[in-house]
């Protein structure tokens, strides 16, 4: 079953340079993503962590050549995310499904990404099945303040045990000079079903706006993102209900958030994941209201994306049309991930920098 359309995701980019033409200036412009890297496990057995679990560590052979091709493959991907309009790689990007930082020093170390040199920040968190997530950024682009690891405590509804699950993680940095804040999030699954793990995704979302209104409490007008696998879509509970996220910009208020991939779902039908021939958009990033204004002294939003080449895709058999996932059916399938990346982009007036110069 065919269910997504990459050449019509592929239009959903307006040409940068065409856009901005009109106004006859010039802008400077960064991207900032999202990618959950599918089981980015090592090869090496911790005994303090559940990680034989993982489909590469199920493997009987071929573990180092396999986990070669990965990360060569997730390098790939992120190396391209926003290329063509910004002409570079993310000047950050958040990362989950990985085990350690040892994954991702391999990943920035890789060939198509080492020029970009890349710094990392990352906790261990509790997960019982020893995923995390991460921020990488550029170094010469970003420069990180401060970065902390938020606990989620939730319990399962019939055994009343703690979950666990990921740490959210927050880092405070200046992109470019300009003062931002990334929330990077994986939120616990839809295991046992939608309906039974829901009350866990709106504990995640609790948190989050918690985190979100304490930094709006010192700062109303902080640019603030929040992105991640949410296991939901932009239409649950957690999204619209608790982080309050609105569909369209004029409705966003000074102390709110904006969510671009709810149109994406909802009027266009798209999606970054699939199970059971059901589409997902549970890859998200949204944004506070400051992001939004057209002052563009300072970076601003401009457009949201999935990025979804042809060569993401399943091209054959009964997963035809899927996400190009990286292990199935206990083997590796040569790709990529089970989910699409999501990114936008921002801008800023070039001139303003001249300006500032002269100053």
């Amino acid at each position: 079953m065919k269910i997504f359309k990459p050449l019509l995701l592929l239009l959903a980019i307006v040409s940068f340079s065409g856009a901005l033409a009109q106004q006859d200036k010039k802008f400077k412009i960064h991207t900032v993503a999202f990618y959950n890297l599918e089981n980015l496990f090592d090869t090496i057995n911790d005994p303090l962590k559940f990680d034989e679990a993982s489909p590469i560590m199920e493997m009987k052979a071929n573990r180092s050549e396999v986990y070669k091709k990965k990360i060569k493959n997730m390098a790939r991907v992120i190396a391209n995310i926003g290329a063509d309009q910004a002409n570079n790689s993310p000047a950050v990007i958040g990362v989950c499904e990985i085990e350690n930082r040892d994954v991702l020093e391999d990943l920035v170390n890789d060939p198509l990404l080492l020029g970009k040199d890349y710094g990392i920040i990352h906790f261990d968190g509790p997960d019982r099945r020893s995923i995390d997530v991460a921020l990488l950024y550029q170094k010469a682009l970003f420069k990180p303040l401060d970065s902390s690891s938020h606990e989620l405590l939730i319990y399962d509804d019939l055994t009343r045990k703690r979950v666990f699950t990921r740490d959210q993680l927050l880092v405070k940095g200046e992109l470019d000079g300009d003062l931002i804040h990334v929330l990077v999030n994986h939120w616990p699954s839809r295991s046992g079903g939608e309906a039974r793990s829901r009350s866990k995704r709106v504990g995640a979302a609790r948190l989050n706006k918690r985190i979100i209104d304490s930094l709006q409490s010192i700062d109303p007008y902080a640019k603030i993102f929040t992105m991640g696998d949410l296991n939901d879509d932009p239409t649950n509970e957690s999204v619209k209900k608790v982080l309050k996220a609105k569909k369209s910009k004029k409705d966003v208020p000074l102390k709110g958030l904006y969510n671009p991939y709810e149109t994406m779902f909802t009027d266009k039908g798209w999606g970054t994941t699939a199970y059971r021939d059901a589409l997902s958009l549970f890859d998200q990033i949204i944004m506070t209201q400051p992001l939004l204004e057209k002052d563009y002294s300072s970076y601003r939003f401009y457009k949201a994306g999935i990025y979804n080449p042809s060569y993401m895709f399943n091209k054959r058999g009964r997963y035809e049309g899927y996400p190009f996932r990286s292990f199935a059916d206990g083997g590796f399938t040569g790709g990529f991930s089970d989910h699409f990346p999501v990114y936008v982009y921002l801008i800023k007036e070039a001139e303003s920098e001249t300006k500032k110069t002269k100053g």
